[in-house]
C-alpha cells in the first residue's frame, strides 16, 4: 500500500482517533506520516530538544538511505532474518524509500558501491522538508518529553521540565531506538520499562562497532591513521574497504561489516583473530616475485616501502603481525613476507562500548509481536525501528529496515483503529 492509497483507503479517513509516537527518529517520523495521512491525530514525543538527532548524525559523512541491490542479495544482509522483518522490507523496499525521498525533493542517486544517497548527501535538508510536511499534515511535536512508562491505569507517563504528564491515546507506536549514542537520545532506558511488563527482550549489544587490541606503543602511535584498500577476513568471509587504527584497536567500514561474528566470538572466547590482506589487488605470486628480488644496499624498510607502496601504518602493522608469529621481518624471506602481507593476523581482545557503536543488536523479540508489529501482551501498542531484535551492516541496510518497520507498524495501527475499535469515526 502506497501513501496515496492510505489517504484514499475505502471507508475514508479515520477521524476522532489519536496516536502517540514515542521517539522522533526515522521509524517514529515515518509512522507519524503514515498515520496522519490516514486522518489520525498524531503527536510525536521525544526526550531531546529537537527531532532526528541520530538521523542527522548518520548523514554527517553522507546520508546512506538504502542500497541498490536486488532483494536476493539485499535480504541476506540481515543474517537470519525474521519473517516479520522480511515482510516489512518487501512491503516497503528500497525503491519505495527512494520514491518517498524523491517526493520531498531529495532525489537520490546510486554511488559506485551501490549505496543510495540523496543528491544533497546531507540529512538536514531532507529532515527540514520532512518536518514541514508533518506539520502540514497536522502532526504535533512534544519535545523534552521523557517517557517514564505507564501509570497504574495503563496510560503513558512523561516527565517534562519537572512536571509529570499523563497521555491516553488510542494507539501507541514505540520507536525508541537502540542503545548506542545515548547523548543523541537513543539510550535504551525502555528495556527495563518493557521488561517490567514481561516483554521478552534480547540483550542490547554493540554492532557496527570497533574492537580493542593490545597494540605496542609503536603501533599506538599511528592512532587515527587509515589502512586503505585492504581486505579483512573472518570466519570465512572477506570484506574489502578501509580500517582505522585507534589507540586501543581497530574500527572502520571493513571492521563494521564483520562486527557481528567478531563480537560473538569475543563474547564466547574472550578474544579472536582476524586477518588483513594489505594488498588485495596484488597476487601472492606477483608480490613474492617483487620481494624476492635482490635488496642490494637498501634497508629492509626502504625495500619494503618501494616494493609494496604500503603506508607507514600498514608497515608497522606488518611488523607486529610478524612478531605475533614469533619472528621478525628481518628473519623472513621474500616469499614469507609476501604471504604475511596477504594475511596479517590481528588479535582482537574486546568490543568497544555500546555507547560508541553505530547501532545495536538485540531488542524486543519478534516473538512478542503479532504479524502487524503489535505487542501481543498490549493491544494497541506497536513497536518499530532499531528497538526490535535485528541487526544489519552499514551500507543503507540499517535505515531501510528502520523505515520499513515504521511503515509496517503504522499501517497495522491504522487497521487496528478501523476494525478493532467499534466507535472509530470515518469521513
Amino acid at each position: 500500500m502506497t501513501f496515496t492509497e492510505i489517504e484514499n483507503a475505502p471507508g475514508g479517513k479515520i477521524t476522532g482517533k489519536t496516536a502517540a509516537i514515542i521517539g522522533g527518529g526515522p521509524a517514529g517520523l515515518i509512522a507519524a506520516e503514515v498515520l496522519a495521512r490516514a486522518g489520525v491525530t498524531v503527536t510525536v514525543y521525544d526526550q531531546m530538544a529537537s527531532l532526528g538527532r541520530k538521523f542527522l548524525m548518520a548523514g554527517r559523512g553522507g546520508l546512506n538511505l538504502t542500497h541498490s541491490e536486488e532483494m536476493p542479495l539485499f535480504l541476506p544482509r540481515y543474517g537470519d532474518i525474521d519473517p516479520l522483518l522480511r515482510a516489512a522490507i518487501e512491503a516497503f523496499p528500497p525503491a519505495a524509500l527512494r520514491a518517498w525521498a524523491d517526493s520531498m525533493g531529495a532525489a537520490t542517486f546510486v554511488g559506485s558501491s551501490g549505496r543510495v544517497f540523496p543528491q544533497a548527501l546531507k540529512t538536514s535538508p531532507l529532515l527540514r522538508t520532512w518536518l514541514l510536511r508533518l506539520g502540514n499534515l497536522g502532526v504535533k511535536v512534544k519535545l523534552r518529553h521523557r517517557w517514564e512508562g505507564f501509570d497504574a491505569d495503563g496510560n503513558l507517563r512523561f516527565s517534562t521540565r519537572g512536571t509529570d504528564v499523563s497521555v491516553v491515546p488510542d494507539v501507541i507506536v514505540l520507536a525508541l531506538g537502540g542503545g548506542s549514542w545515548a547523548k543523541l537520545g537513543s539510550d535504551g532506558r525502555w528495556v527495563g520499562m518493557l521488561a517490567e511488563h514481561k516483554i521478552a527482550i534480547a540483550p542490547l549489544q554493540p554492532t557496527n562497532c570497533g574492537f580493542t587490541a593490545a597494540w605496542s606503543d609503536v603501533l599506538r602511535g599511528f592512532a587515527g591513521q587509515p589502512l586503505k584498500r585492504i581486505a579483512m577476513t573472518f570466519a570465512g568471509r572477506s570484506v574489502r574497504g578501509e580500517a582505522m587504527i585507534t589507540r586501543d584497536g581497530l574500527e572502520g567500514g571493513a571492521v563494521y561489516a564483520l562486527s557481528s561474528p567478531i563480537r560473538d566470538a569475543i563474547n564466547q572466547f574472550g578474544e579472536t583473530t582476524v586477518t588483513i590482506d594489505l594488498l588485495p589487488d596484488v597476487t601472492l605470486a606477483k608480490l613474492s616475485e617483487r620481494l624476492s628480488a635482490p635488496r642490494a644496499k637498501q634497508s629492509l624498510s626502504n625495500f619494503l616501502r618501494k616494493a609494496t607502496h604500503l603506508s607507514p601504518a600498514a608497515l608497522s602493522l606488518l611488523r607486529e603481525g610478524a612478531l605475533a608469529k614469533g619472528v621478525t621481518l628481518a628473519a623472513m624471506n621474500g616469499k614469507d613476507i609476501a604471504a604475511l602481507i596477504k594475511a596479517v593476523p590481528v588479535k582482537l581482545n574486546g568490543v568497544q562500548p555500546i555507547a560508541t557503536a553505530i547501532s545495536t543488536a538485540g531488542g524486543v523479540r519478534f516473538s512478542e509481536l503479532d504479524e502487524g508489529f503489535m505487542l501481543k501482551r498490549a493491544p494497541g501498542i506497536f513497536a518499530a525501528g532499531e528497538m526490535l531484535d535485528w541487526e544489519a551492516p552499514t551500507g543503507g541496510y540499517l535505515l531501510q529496515a528502520t523505515f520499513a518497520t515504521g511503515v509496517a507498524a503504522a499501517k497495522s495501527a491504522i487497521q487496528f483503529l478501523r476494525y478493532s475499535i467499534p466507535d472509530v469515526k470515518r469521513d
